[in-house]
């Protein structure tokens, strides 16, 4: 999958394979699940953070609930085009097991997905695998990186982002910073 064209992809990469830039946001933002901290990252300026507990979202077509873990969620203040969210399933313990849950709710996040590249990397000094492609929502075309980080204590954290068609190749330093800022808080 191809989740960036051109040098975004190139800015992207370098964080997504090497690990490598500098944090440049600097509102830091933890995902917790029952008053247990499992790891954090940092929301650049002017981006909004939107914060969602577990839920039940359902198959339209199949009438099949699936469960979705609290939804971290962020995007820049003044467009739409970017989002990236963030999510710790319980039960979800391998880099495996966060590919089988990606599978399970993928018609959510993008239709008609095209895994166009998958590499294993570390994030945050932590195994991961990354998954890059293209897709379509609400009927445009856009870009998406799905990411499983493998945690300690069996977890694993799951990050999507996702840029619509025409979106300011600008963001992507803004999404490498926040996987630089990655962090275990386990």
């Amino acid at each position: 999958m191809r989740l960036f064209s051109g040098p975004i992809l190139a800015a992207c990469a370098a964080v997504w394979l090497g690990g490598a830039g500098s944090a440049m946001a600097d509102t830091p933002a933890t995902y917790t699940e029952d008053g247990r901290a499992l790891f954090s990252f940092n929301v650049p300026d002017f981006w909004l953070l939107r914060t969602g507990g577990p839920r039940e979202i359902e198959d339209t077509e199949l009438g099949d609930p699936r469960a979705v873990a609290r939804v971290m969620g962020l995007r820049p203040v003044t467009d739409d085009t970017v989002w990236m969210g963030f999510v710790s399933p319980a039960g979800v313990a391998t880099i495996q097991d966060g590919i089988r849950y990606l599978q399970d709710i993928d018609k959510f996040l993008v239709n008609d997905p095209t895994v166009t590249s998958t590499s294993d990397t570390r994030i945050g000094g932590l195994p991961a695998r990354v998954f890059r492609g293209t897709g379509r929502r609400d009927g445009t075309g856009l870009s998406f990186t799905a990411t499983v980080i493998d945690l300690p204590s069996n977890r694993v954290a799951i990050a999507v982002a996702i840029l619509r068609d025409g979106a300011n190749p600008d963001y992507a330093d803004d999404l490498n910073d926040v996987f630089a800022s990655f962090r275990s808080r386990q």
